[in-house]
């Protein structure tokens, strides 16, 4: 059986976004190739138990992350090459469409004065990375058991190298872009 959010897009989204991009052909249409979620944890003192605390936080996603090293050491920063700093996992297929579906409609809602997403965050190839302040939006995740606050980056990474392309494709799914009314006056975002 097929994620609900990959049914929407083959019956509706593909028709949807031929129309209002204009393009010739189905293959044309924007799609989700993968997302990735990235959590580092280097300026914390007891990295080891930091690495598992963001290894067990990590795997609400439905896939074990990998850990990622150190590629070179600095003494500033008290880092050896080699070291543990943060862990990552890559999303595709079934996973991909159940973590986004899990992400747009039941743990960024929980955001605390939520006004909706950036649409600025686009890298120019089509790309959209999303910051999480911490891990306690998702449901799945006890309260009680939190020991530090993890964020972590989840990069939507499409098919298309146009970024207007991308933020339409994303909006269809359900992503819950900033509108220009909603955009916080400048007087609100300095203060903040």
């Amino acid at each position: 059986m097929q994620p609900e959010l990959l049914t929407q897009y083959k019956e509706q989204v593909v028709d949807q976004l031929r129309k209002t991009l204009e393009l010739e052909n189905v293959h044309q249409v924007p799609r989700l190739e993968k997302i990735v979620l990235n959590c580092s944890v280097g300026k914390e003192p007891d990295r080891k138990q930091a690495i598992e605390d963001a290894v067990k936080e990590i795997s609400i996603t439905g896939q074990k992350p990998v850990i990622t090293l150190s590629k070179k050491a600095i003494a500033n920063f008290k880092l050896r090459e080699g070291e543990a700093i943060g862990v990552k996992v890559t999303l595709r297929g079934r996973r991909m469409y159940d973590f986004m579906m899990r992400l747009v409609k039941t743990a960024i809602p929980r955001i605390r004065d939520f006004r909706g997403v950036t649409p600025r965050a686009f890298d120019g190839r089509g790309n959209y990375t999303l910051g999480v302040a911490e891990q306690s939006i998702f449901p799945e995740i006890e309260l009680d058991k939190i020991k530090r606050s993890l964020g972590f980056d989840v990069t939507f990474v499409t098919s298309t190298n146009n970024d207007d392309h991308a933020r339409e494709m994303l909006r269809a799914l359900g992503m819950p872009f900033r509108t220009r009314t909603q955009q916080p006056k400048k007087e609100e975002a300095a203060s903040a």
